[in-house]
């Protein structure tokens, strides 16, 4: 038996490469910019989570883990609890460790759940970062992130970014 109506399957939907190629574009411009400001002062493996970042942030515009709140405070929280675990405990495999679940359960309490930011606490203890690197790399780099993600969803139509703050 056949339907006059077009049946869809349930989570398929069309791809929109309009959408697709706005949200390249936008978040090629904010990686370049954040590469281009905190990029020597970082070095790659400072600046990986950033990566990260930029997919939910151009991709995944409408998620929880992509609003400022899990941003911000997953990123600048990540950093600092492994920055505290390396300047107390020191830069061994077990720190890392202790780093990754302390940042795990500060996400949680806070709210602030932002997966790529996960990869914060690991790098700090692995560079052996001090509190400078909360300003660069990673506030030049997620505050960049953060406000060309703001400017490009003003030219968006029918996008806003943040959804909530």
């Amino acid at each position: 038996m056949s339907s006059t109506k077009e049946e869809k399957s349930p989570g398929k939907s069309r791809i929109n490469f309009r959408e697709v190629g706005w949200s390249a574009i936008g978040g090629a411009t904010a990686i370049t910019l954040a590469l281009w400001l905190v990029g020597r002062s970082g070095g790659p493996f400072l600046l990986a989570s950033l990566g990260g970042s930029t997919v939910f942030l151009f991709a995944l515009t409408e998620a929880e883990a992509a609003q400022p709140r899990a941003l911000l405070g997953g990123h600048f929280g990540g950093a600092l609890v492994g920055i505290l675990c390396f300047q107390i405990l020191g830069d061994a495999p077990w720190v890392s460790v202790v780093a990754v679940v302390l940042t795990m359960v500060f996400m949680i309490v806070t709210r602030t759940i932002h997966p790529p930011a996960g990869a914060n606490p690991l790098l700090m203890v692995h560079n052996q970062a001090g509190f400078h690197a909360l300003l660069t790399p990673v506030g030049g780099g997620v505050l960049t992130l953060f406000f060309v993600a703001v400017l490009w969803s003003r030219f968006r139509c029918g996008r806003a970014y943040p959804i909530q703050w």
